[in-house]
């Protein structure tokens, strides 16, 4: 149940868990769909946000996926949270940037919007 991988140059492995086989050497595949979305869009958002030159803290995205009861199971929705840690965080560029990556930059959020809706949060902490 243990597949090993490289993707450009790292080295990666994947496994499930002891209840159906696995040994839990590495994470299971379907957060992998949810980690692709969120460094997708996160790259996007820095880029943007440093051309504006915004300054903050930290930023942290989150990446909630829905799964049907029914085999197979699929994400039958996703929502990205983006928490942002600043002082004086100017809300409109921030939401700005996020727009321009979920509807012009992150080919991920674009094609996974062909298949299941995705909605958004922002959070300025």
């Amino acid at each position: 149940m243990s597949f090993e991988t490289e993707i450009s140059g790292h080295k990666l492995t994947i496994d499930a868990g002891p209840e159906v086989g696995g040994e839990n050497k590495g994470p299971r595949p379907k957060p992998f769909v949810l980690l692709a979305l969120a460094g997708c869009t996160g790259m996007d958002v820095v880029s943007m946000l440093k051309k504006m030159r915004v300054e903050f803290d930290n930023l942290e995205i989150k990446v909630e996926g829905d799964l049907t009861e029914e085999h197979p199971k699929t994400f039958e929705g996703m929502k990205i949270i983006y928490e942002f840690t600043g002082s004086n965080l100017p809300l409109d560029k921030i939401e700005k940037a996020v727009h321009l990556s979920e509807t012009k930059y992150c080919g991920v959020s674009a094609l996974y919007k062909k298949a299941i809706p995705i909605s958004t949060e922002i959070r300025l902490l």
